[in-house]
């Protein structure tokens, strides 16, 4: 199973120095039935996009709470056993836990498929988009236009040999 995990760029540099992603249980984001039932469409490459969407939204909410984290959200693709993430089937159908899942087992980071990452031109609106995170949450509809501005820049596709250069830990 394909989940997708929402990280923050000094999240992502512990990753790499502990050579794990998590060792369980940890928050991640996948293809769920609630996603496929929301989502409405049975192309599973829209759905994975969905997914790493929802995963960068989570990415946002650790940013809001680091607050001396670069502005750019993280998302890392990795293939766990089928068995080691699973949907909470109580919150299925709540709209803030679309794609949740729990990976259960230990991680290793070199089981990672890709880095979703943004670029440096997105940090304005990823910092102005943390920062209104829980005006949204409360309701305010400007603060989710906000919000929703992060979304619009695309996260970019690292291969995981880059990892060391998007931490600054490469030559």
């Amino acid at each position: 199973m394909r989940v997708y995990v929402p990280l923050t760029l000094p999240g992502l540099a512990e990753a790499y120095k502990t050579g794990e992603l998590g060792a369980g249980p940890f928050t991640a984001y996948a293809v769920t039935p609630a996603l496929r039932e929301w989502y409405l469409s049975d192309d599973i490459e829209e759905l994975e996009y969905a997914a790493l969407n929802r995963a960068a939204l989570a990415s946002l909410r650790l940013l809001a709470a680091d607050s001396e984290a670069a502005r750019r959200r993280v998302v890392v693709a990795v293939d766990v056993p089928d068995g080691a993430a699973s949907a909470d089937p109580d919150r299925g159908l709540d709209p803030a836990a679309l794609g949740e899942v729990k990976v259960t087992a230990s991680v290793p980071l070199a089981k990672a498929a890709a880095v979703h990452l943004d670029l440096d031109d997105a940090e304005a609106d990823v910092a102005a988009a943390a920062e209104a995170l829980s005006a949204a949450d409360a309701g305010d509809d400007d603060a989710q236009f906000v919000v929703d501005g992060a979304e619009d820049h695309e996260l970019l596709w690292y291969a995981t040999q880059e990892i060391p250069n998007l931490v600054g830990l490469g030559d």
